[in-house]
Parts: structure tokens; C-alpha cells; sequence
């Protein structure tokens, strides 16, 4: 299981963000963010989310010629916040978006549709209507979707760079649910599929305006030497359906994204750097200025910029097990809680006052608050002993935790609040987004339509309600 270092054991880039991770927690505890009516919120290291958007774009900068058109574009299901894809749009980072809401966010936050990239297994014509009305450049699924394209564009001309998905079939890594390259992967058209490369290559030279061409290997659990070859495959489909065109129609390759994050410990690995010199290693013809390039990160840019915090409402004990029982479970970290051997989270101790936690390790378990027993953040993990009115942080959860609300228990969304230095020694923070009322609760689960069943026909005549 994960553990925590101590700050001896971590670089420079990783003490950092500890040590405003640290300052933060306080702050917020002292300002009432944190407390008894506050049991748990998400924070957000705005200082961090910026540095690790220059990282990327440093990191491509150093392996392109001058000159190559590259757009990151941020994969907006790992975080979908608009304030957060507004900071990094600022930032130099665009949209990749995979539905309508996901679009509407981005648009919110002032992506332009230039650097918006729609992807999506399941797109209805209106979304490629609205698509190709905008701009935004859009990667086919499949033929049925092929078909839809063709009949829009001779429908209605459009500046939108349009390209096709394909899955080269190279493999899976240590978690299935984030292989997006598997034999059967739902994703793209099967390139290893009998005929289906001999159908690609064809799609595209009947086709002129078809020039980006797009893949994706997957993300938590595949090694770069993995990714790296997916890259390796759909280049060499480019190079393939640009000879025989007879011209370099596709000249954008979009390579997803999918770098996997370090849970294990602060310290950020692998680097964008590395993964870009492997690929320019690997595949160097990508990066001669011939293409253009799209990446598609996600977790990687904000994981390890978000924690989330949560108040230690009770401390027990049971079978010799000390619990420590908190708001913060199933509905901030669905992931941990339902597969934990491939997303386990490490957790640091605060006391009451925010301040971290000292002490001999206990064997413990943080657990959440909903109503089953697998609701656990951690289980027998060693930590400084939490009591009753401490705080249990749950690290690297800046992507697909917090911002992603799972209902059970109709427990409300918690509040989401950024932070940075003040610039006189103390933290500032900004409210992302407002904590979830019960009222709200009520709302969303229908209960403008209480009656809506009742007064149905034949619903009468039961048993009549108890006054």
C-alpha cells in the first residue's frame, strides 16, 4: 500500500507542493472551509496545476521544430470544472471534450473552438451538427459515424479539421477499464480487424477532407514502451495512407493521451519530458515538422494538484482494528472504494488544527460514511493514530475524484476551492465550486414531482398514506 514520504525522501518539485498542500489544509481549517459544518472539501493547488501545464508544453517544445502546430488539449472528463479548464485555457492548454456538457463547459470557460477537439464513442447528428457548425475539430468512431460525417459535409462546408480513431490492437496494461488498445476495445476501428486497414486507407482517399488521424492507447496501468508503440502504429498509418493518396493529406496525428500518474509516492513520474523524448526517440518522423500534433492529457496534468479533505467525525476500534470513520468515501473516490488494488490512495493525518500529524504509525482504516462496508479510502493502513475531530487527506485526487459526484446515499457534492500563495506569507483561496445543498439533493432527485407517480392512473387505491 501507499504510504507517505517524509519530506527528506522527495525532490524539490514534490517538497513544493507538499509544503503548499500543508499551508493549505491550516488555512482551511482556520477560515471555517474546514470544520464541523464543513466536513469535507476538494482543494485545488493552482500554483501546481499551472506548473504542470508548462511541464507539457515545455516538454513537446523541446522535441518539434520550431514552428509545428501543436495543440494540447485537455481532456476535460478528468476534471470537469470550468474554473479549471478556464486556468489552464489561460495556461496554454485547450479542450478535448467527449459529450455535450463537456462541451458547454468548455465553452464556459472561454476555449476557443480552434483548440476544442470532440471525441466520443456515441456522438448523435445534432452533436456533429453543432461540431462542424463551431469548428471544432472532430475524430470519427467508426464507419456508421464516417457515414454521418459525409452526408454533413456535403450538407454544409465547414472549417472543422475532421479525422478518424483508429485502435491498433497492440494490448492492454495492469487495468483493463483504461485499455483503450485491447483486441476488443469499444473504441475506434479495429486496425488489426480483417480488412479494416485496407478500409482506412481507402476512407481516406475518397475522402480529401479527411486529414488528422487519431489514437489512444489508454492511461492509468500502461507503461510508456506501450504508449510509445501506439504512437509508433497510427504514425505509420499516416505515412502509409499519405503514400498512397499520393500526398500528405493527413498532416495532424492525434495522439491522446494517457500518461499514467506516480500514486505511490509524491514525486511526479514519469515525466511529459521523458514520455516526449521517448516518443521522438521511437518515432522520429512524427517529430520532423512534417505533422501536426494533438495530445489529449488528462490525469496527469491535475492529479497530483487535488486533495480531498475530510473530517474524522468518529474513532473506533472493532476486531482490535481502529476505523477512523470520515464524510470523505464512495462518493468523493468511487474508484478506490470499488476497485482499491488498482487505485489506491495514499492519505496523510492532519490534527484538528490542520497542522500534520505526528506520532507512532497505527494500523487503521479511513473509512467513509455511506451505508455499506466497502466504504473505505484506505484499509489497514499505517498512520499516525486519527482521532475524533482530526483530518484524513486524501492525496492525488485532483482528476476523477472529487469533481465526479457519485450519489449513494444522497450524499451532497462537497465544496471544490483553488488555492495559492497570498504573497504575504499566507494562502489565498477561491471557491470553484459551492457545496451541494440539501434542498438541492431534494431538487435534483425529483422533488418538484412528488405526486408525479401517485396521480397516474390505476396508481390510487391502495393502502391510503399515514397522516
Amino acid at each position: 500500500m501507499a504510504e507517505i514520504e517524509t519530506v527528506g525522501d522527495i525532490g524539490s518539485e514534490a517538497r513544493g507542493r507538499a509544503a503548499r498542500r500543508d499551508r493549505a489544509v491550516r488555512a482551511a481549517v482556520e477560515r471555517g472551509l474546514l470544520g464541523p459544518d464543513a466536513a469535507v472539501v476538494g482543494l485545488l493547488d493552482v500554483v501546481g496545476i499551472r506548473e504542470s501545464a508548462a511541464a507539457l508544453r515545455a516538454a513537446f517544445d523541446a522535441v518539434v521544430p520550431p514552428g509545428t502546430p501543436v495543440l494540447h488539449a485537455f481532456a476535460v472528463k478528468a476534471t470537469p470544472l470550468v474554473p479549471v479548464v478556464r486556468l489552464l485555457h489561460e495556461a496554454g492548454i485547450g479542450a478535448e471534450v467527449a459529450s455535450p456538457g463537456e462541451l458547454a463547459l468548455a465553452r464556459t470557460a472561454g476555449v476557443p473552438p480552434a483548440r476544442t477537439v470532440l471525441d466520443s464513442p456515441a456522438k448523435t447528428p445534432a452533436e456533429l451538427r453543432e461540431a462542424l457548425a463551431l469548428g471544432i475539430a472532430v475524430n470519427a468512431d467508426n464507419p456508421q459515424e464516417l457515414d454521418r460525417l459525409d452526408a454533413l459535409v456535403r450538407a454544409t462546408p465547414t472549417r472543422s479539421p475532421l479525422g478518424l480513431r483508429v485502435n491498433p490492437q497492440i494490448g492492454g496494461g495492469t487495468i483493463g477499464a483504461t485499455s483503450t488498445a485491447t483486441r476488443t476495445s469499444k473504441f475506434g476501428v479495429a486496425l488489426r480487424d480483417a480488412g479494416a486497414r485496407d478500409w482506412v486507407v481507402r476512407a481516406y482517399a475518397e475522402r480529401p477532407w479527411l486529414t488528422r488521424l487519431h489514437a489512444h492507447t489508454g492511461s492509468q496501468g500502461i507503461p510508456l514502451p506501450l504508449l510509445a508503440r501506439g504512437v509508433a502504429e497510427v504514425y505509420a498509418l499516416a505515412e502509409e495512407i499519405n503514400a498512397v493518396v499520393g500526398r500528405r493529406q493527413v498532416d495532424t496525428v492525434d495522439i491522446g493521451g494517457g500518461l499514467p500518474v506516480n500514486l505511490a509516492s509524491e514525486e511526479t513520474t514519469p515525466s511529459y519530458a521523458a514520455y516526449a523524448r521517448l516518443l521522438a526517440e521511437q518515432v522520429p518522423g512524427l517529430f520532423d515538422g512534417r505533422y501536426g500534433l494533438v495530445t489529449e492529457f488528462g490525469r496527469s496534468l491535475l492529479a497530483k494538484y487535488g486533495t480531498v479533505v475530510a473530517r474524522v467525525e468518529y474513532a473506533k476500534s472493532a476486531g482490535g482494528r481502529r476505523i477512523a470513520v470520515t464524510h470523505a468515501g464512495v462518493q468523493v473516490a468511487t474508484r478506490t472504494v470499488y476497485v482499491p488494488g488498482a487505485w489506491p490512495l495514499r492519505i496523510a493525518a492532519y490534527d484538528a488544527g490542520g497542522r500534520p500529524k505526528a506520532g507512532p504509525e497505527v494500523v487503521q482504516d479511513v473509512a467513509g460514511p455511506a451505508c455499506f462496508s466497502g466504504d473505505l479510502l484506505a484499509e489497514g493502513r499505517a498512520l499516525p493514530l486519527l482521532e475524533q475531530g482530526d483530518y484524513a487527506a486524501a492525496l492525488d485526487t485532483g482528476a476523477y475524484y472529487f469533481a465526479h459526484h457519485y450519489a449513494y446515499n444522497s450524499l451532497a457534492r462537497p465544496g471544490i476551492h483553488g488555492y495559492a500563495p497570498d504573497g504575504e506569507g499566507g494562502v489565498a483561496f477561491a471557491t470553484v465550486r459551492e457545496p451541494q445543498t440539501v434542498e438541492e439533493v431534494v431538487a435534483e432527485s425529483g422533488g418538484a414531482h412528488a405526486s408525479a407517480l401517485t396521480g397516474l392512473p390505476g396508481a390510487t387505491g391502495g393502502h391510503p398514506a399515514p397522516r
